[in-house]
């Protein structure tokens, strides 16, 4: 069996050069959180960046055809490299020729669960987890487990799969991937985002990482000279004349 390529937060800052992109630099927070978070992301193919906060860092998933919510339909998901906190907020556009470049949405995000009954850092590391997300748009049970690998396969692949519940639909699996459009904290569109500048946005007070470039100020209008009256000897006649008092001298 190859030798697995570690994926830790280590991985992701060897990855990137930070002094051309603007995203986040990766660093190992304490505590226990509970976000999640799925980014649209328009690299060198479409893929939906599935994460879930875990021991400080988001465990991250990239999944080529997005979420299904038949329960019937296993997903591909290919492991990546732990991403930092800040990255669940990230939005806007990863450089050409960066790792990853491309643009990236906030597809969703939420709070997630794991199974109360068993250890999520351990688990993961058996190759399953089991969670309920509460999400903007996936919500529900949901499981992940990591498929063995091929001869030689150094990858990690996984699949996602919606468990049976309120939330799933087996009539309509891609109904998330294909009706949910937007992003869930700016409303745009993958083109609009594309069309801003190189910096990433977040949703916790603006936007980071660079400032918005300046519009060009017009040029001022040309001088256009203001009616003056004109001094004459006698007062025209004819009907096409109005008169009016003048009081500026």
């Amino acid at each position: 069996m190859a030798k697995r390529v570690p994926l830790d937060i280590e991985t992701y800052n060897r990855k990137r050069d930070f002094s051309k992109t603007k995203e986040p630099k990766g660093r190992k927070l304490k505590g226990k959180g509970d976000s999640f978070v799925v980014q649209k992301h328009d690299a060198s193919r479409l893929h939906w960046d599935f994460r879930l906060e875990l021991d400080g860092v988001l465990k991250s998933w990239a999944v080529p055809k997005g979420p299904s919510l038949d329960p019937g339909e296993n997903r591909l998901a290919m492991r990546t490299e732990d991403h930092p906190l800040d990255y669940g907020d990230f939005e806007g556009t990863i450089p050409k020729g960066e790792y990853g470049g491309g643009t990236v949405m906030l597809w969703d995000q939420g709070r997630w669960e794991p199974d109360p009954r068993k250890d999520p850092s351990k688990t993961i590391e058996e190759g399953h987890l089991h969670f309920t997300l509460e999400g903007e748009r996936m919500k529900g049970e949901w499981v992940m487990f990591r498929l063995k690998p091929k001869p030689g396969e150094k990858a990690e692949p996984w699949m996602l799969k919606k468990v049976t519940d309120d939330f799933a639909d087996p009539d309509d699996g891609d109904a998330l991937v294909d009706n949910c459009v937007t992003s869930v904290t700016t409303g745009r569109t993958m083109a609009e985002i594309a069309a801003g500048e190189d910096v990433w946005r977040s949703n916790r007070g603006g936007q980071k990482g660079g400032r918005a470039k300046k519009e060009a100020s017009a040029a001022p209008p040309a001088f256009q000279p203001p009616q003056l009256a004109t001094l004459v000897d006698d007062v025209p006649t004819g009907s096409d004349w109005l008169y009016e008092y003048k009081y500026d001298g």
